[in-house]
């Protein structure tokens, strides 16, 4: 293994995560493109969008997106459409499969996630039930 000969003050100082593929998650070229400029306008371009599943919402789980400077520890980063995604373990089990996607309308705008893993969803949309 490569990294298990690397010095050990690298590795305490530096997160350790995982590289996923878009079978986890994938962000539609709409998506991409509103992420890219909320990160450009917090100054980090280089950031990336976090996405967790929490409990909540009236069918149970919830979706949870926020924007940060790195991956932390034990999280699974994925690149797509050219901006990258970090989801964690527990996150990765409900998303897996979706599709991230913006839709810039006055009514039911705003991010989607299209899941092939939610049983039910609620009628607006921002909860689910696996």
């Amino acid at each position: 293994m490569i990294g298990a000969s690397s010095n050990k003050t690298s590795t305490a100082t530096a997160p350790a995560f995982r590289v996923g593929d878009e079978r986890l998650i994938k962000v539609s070229a709409s998506a991409a493109h509103k992420v890219s400029s909320l990160l450009t306008k917090q100054g980090r371009p280089q950031g990336v969008l976090r996405v967790a599943v929490i409990g909540g919402g009236c069918s149970g789980l919830q979706y949870k997106m926020d924007l940060q400077d790195a991956p932390a520890n034990r999280d699974i980063l994925v690149e797509s459409c050219g901006i990258r995604v970090v989801v964690d373990p527990k996150s990765a089990l409900y998303v897996t499969g979706s599709e991230l996607d913006y839709l810039d309308a006055l009514q039911d705008g705003g991010f989607k996630v299209k899941n092939p893993n939610a049983a039910t969803s609620c009628s607006c949309g921002e909860s689910f039930s696996a």
